[in-house]
Order: structure tokens, then sequence, then C-alpha cells
């Protein structure tokens, strides 16, 4: 079984070549793999709970079609939880190197398929991956998230030639697995109204294709959040279909505009930081992002307030940093390993003179689409809040370790980290990040009206 929507985007995508997405889809392994590499052998790649799960019926299923397993599958251990390392990616991928003519089946979806994904990248191979929970966006993506000497970063490695995702198995996933995948998910809410925002100010216009790919299944994929918590199959598998359309509108555009925001980066700030890295099981990509999330949708309450009186050139011309107080500002806010590709990214951002006036013209003209535009696209951050504490995942920093001070100064360091356009950068054009910051902290601000859990 799969879905017409998946049918229509995997004939854009460009590394994923098959899909299997349905209920009792195991059996489609041996068969997939044996079309996609007839003269090849398969090593199974797991972990001890992967494959107490999913292991023997992939083993099975690979038997049954005639595909040669080069040896006995590779099991990380269970516990502790893997951790995605890069250290874990050497290791399978000297493990691999030796084999000849392989292609590896992972069964994972997050950090198992990473280490997969990008040990398998590094030699130049393809592989196959069996999603196991609705975790992440990113086992039907390219690129693998992988830390290094504590600093997590995304590697460049292709997206998997084969996809399974199973309904059951996703369903009977450990409930943090289910609620981070909502948490990844959510976001992509306020990153459509950053989209929106770069359209209509001419920096990034909308690719309609890859933005219905993530946005056409997304409200009825976070529609039930409780039916998401009680591990309903019908609203998990919608939540597999949303993670699975956003990493193949990712493959289409060859970037992750379509799926993420504003929101991610307040994540990224974090988990360049390592921050989580060392629990067990380790802060989870999703519960972080469901965290950026509600501070993006707070961003964005306090922005769509304004009136085009409210968009002041001369005070954005005045508020302009030169290129070295932009340098000291990100060096002084973020650790050494971040500041230098943050400073490259700042100062690709940076605009003045007639080229910021100019934008805030246009702001100002486009102002009425974009407030009816990205109103319309999205939630309140109160409604953000609620819709991840009844999935499950946590919906206030404090839940997180993160405190307020931390969060309040996140707003300017995720504005640094990336050049993706997005509300924190019309803010600090406008000269006014700072202003919004400090109300949504205020007495009477979000922040100020949820000071704890």
């Amino acid at each position: 079984m799969t879905s017409k929507l998946i049918e229509t985007a995997l004939e854009t995508a460009n590394e994923t070549k098959a899909i299997a997405f349905g209920p009792d889809v195991l059996k489609a392994v041996g068969p997939m793999f044996a079309d996609l590499f007839p003269t090849h052998q398969a090593l199974v790649v797991a972990d001890e709970n992967t494959f107490a799960v999913a292991g023997e019926a992939v083993l099975a299923s690979l038997t049954e079609a005639g595909v040669v397993q080069v040896e006995d599958p590779y099991i990380f251990p269970g516990t502790p939880t893997l951790y995605a390392g890069y250290e874990n990616v050497e290791i399978l991928r000297e493990h691999l190197r030796p084999l000849e003519n392989t292609v590896v089946v992972s069964l994972g979806a997050g950090t198992l398929n990473d280490i997969a994904k990008l040990a398998s990248g590094e030699l130049g191979r393809e592989y196959i991956n069996v999603c196991m929970a609705a975790s992440v966006d990113g086992f039907a993506s390219f690129g693998a998230s992988i830390s290094r000497d504590g600093f997590k970063i995304t590697r460049n490695c292709p997206a998997p030639a084969g996809l399974v995702m199973d309904f059951r198995v996703i369903q009977e996933a450990p409930a943090r697995l289910t609620a981070t995948g909502y948490g990844d998910l959510i976001e992509k809410i306020p990153a459509g109204a950053d989209w929106i925002l770069a359209d209509e100010l001419g920096v990034e216009p909308i690719d309609p294709y890859t933005w219905e790919l993530v946005q056409g299944p997304l409200r009825e994929s976070l529609g039930d959040p409780q039916a998401i918590a009680d591990a309903d199959e019908a609203a998990i598998a919608k939540l597999g279909e949303g993670q699975l359309m956003s990493g193949l509108a990712m493959q289409s555009l060859q970037s992750s505009r379509p799926a993420s925001g504003a929101g991610h980066q307040f994540s990224h700030c974090w988990e360049m930081e390592g921050h989580g890295l060392d629990w067990e099981p380790p802060l989870s990509h999703g519960f972080k992002v469901g965290i950026g999330t509600i501070a993006s949708c707070a961003m964005w309450e306090e922005f769509l307030k304004l009136d085009v009186a409210d968009f002041d050139v001369e005070r954005a011309l005045a508020a302009v940093k030169s290129p070295a107080e932009i340098e000291a500002n990100v060096r002084s806010a973020l650790i050494p390993r971040i500041a230098d590709e943050a400073v490259k990214n700042s100062l690709g951002k940076r605009i003045d003179g007639e080229e910021l006036r100019d934008r805030i013209e246009l702001l100002k003209e486009k102002w009425p689409v974009i407030k009816e535009r990205c109103a319309k696209q999205l939630v309140t951050a109160a409604e953000a809040m609620q819709m991840l504490k009844t999935a499950g995942a946590p919906y206030h920093p404090e839940l997180i370790d993160i405190s307020i001070e931390k969060l309040k100064k996140t707003y300017f360091d995720a504005q640094m980290i990336r050049p993706r356009y997005t509300i924190l950068d019309i803010l600090n054009e406008l000269g006014i990040l700072e202003e919004i910051v400090e109300r949504l902290f205020s007495p009477e601000g979000f922040w100020g009206q949820h000071p704890t859990a």
C-alpha cells in the first residue's frame, strides 16, 4: 500500500526510488531489495530494541526474496540508548568497508538510521531504511544529524534508496518517539509562515509543489494530538505520512526550506551547544523543535499586531550594525565552534542603505497580504503549547531544562546561526527584534504569562 500523495512525491524524489507504506509491509523489504539491488548482498543493521521488534520479519522477507545476507545482522547495544556520535558512524563504516557489493538495510528512524545513512554515504553506497517510529522527518531526507567532538550538525549524505514504513511497527514505538515526531512536525506550521514572508519579500520564492507536499497533509497529521498520545493506529499513520512527505519534499527541492523555519533554529542553537546530548536517553531533536515552535509562534503573534506605521525606515537604517560590530556580537554571544559559521551567515544576511529601504517599502506594500496569509497559516503560541502537551511532548522550556533566561537569549542567537530568511531576520532588519523579545518576556507577554510549566 502506498498513498497517492506518496506515489506523486516519489516521482520527484532525487534519491528514494521505492516506498512501501501501510499495515504489515515488513514483508515488502525483501522484494524491494531484490528489485533495487539485484546483484548485491544485504547487511541488516539494527540495535537490540529495533531488532527485537522487526528483525526476524525483515530477515525472513529477505530470505524469501532470495536476497543473500553477507553475514549475521550488525546489532548495536540497546542500552544505553544509541548515541548519534560520529564514532558510531566510523565503527559501522569500517565494518561495512570490506564487505564488497553489500547494501545496508537499517532498522531505525532517527539515530540508528542517521548512522547507517552516513556510513553508507561515506562509502558511496545506497541503502534501504525500515522506519521504526514516526519520530523525525530525516529518515526520508538527505543528510544525517551526527555529533562530532560534542558538536551536532547535519552532514551531507544521500537519502535511502528504499523506504519501508509499517503502520503497526510505528504504532508500537515508544510513546516518547511518537511525541518527538509530533514536536518535529508541528514546526512546519510557523516554518510555512517564514516561507510566505520570504516569498512576499522576494527573498526566496515558494515552490508550490514542495509547499503542497508538506503543507497539504500537515493539518490532518497534527489534527488529533490526543489520538497520537493514545497511539491510535490511524493517527500514528497520518503522523508518519506527514513526516514522510516532509522528507520527500526536502529531497525534491534539495533544501530543508519546506520543512524548517525559525523554530528549528532554536533547536539548532541548543544542539550545537550540546544541550541534552548527555541525557539518557539523549534529549531528542523533536522535543527541542517543539519548544522552538512555541517560541516562533509567540513572535509571529507580536509581529502580526503591527501595522505599516510601525515599519520605520529611518529607525531601521539607524539600527544597522557594521560588519565589525556584527562579528563582535556573534563572537560574544556564541561559543567558538559555532561562531565562525554564524559570522559568515550573519554577514551574508546583512543589508543596508537603499537595499534595506527598498525591502521595508516592499514590506509596507505587501503587509496586508503577508498579514492575511500568515495569520491563516499560523496557530497561536498557546494553541501550539496545548497541542504539544496533549500529544505528550514537552510544552515548556523548563521541561527540557532550558531556563526562561536561556530561552530569551536564544531568540537573538537563533537569528545569527543560519542563512535562511525567517521572521527573526525581518525583525532584525526593522531594528525591533530586541523590542519584540522584551515584549514577549514582559509580565503582559506570552512568556511573562507562562514563566513556568
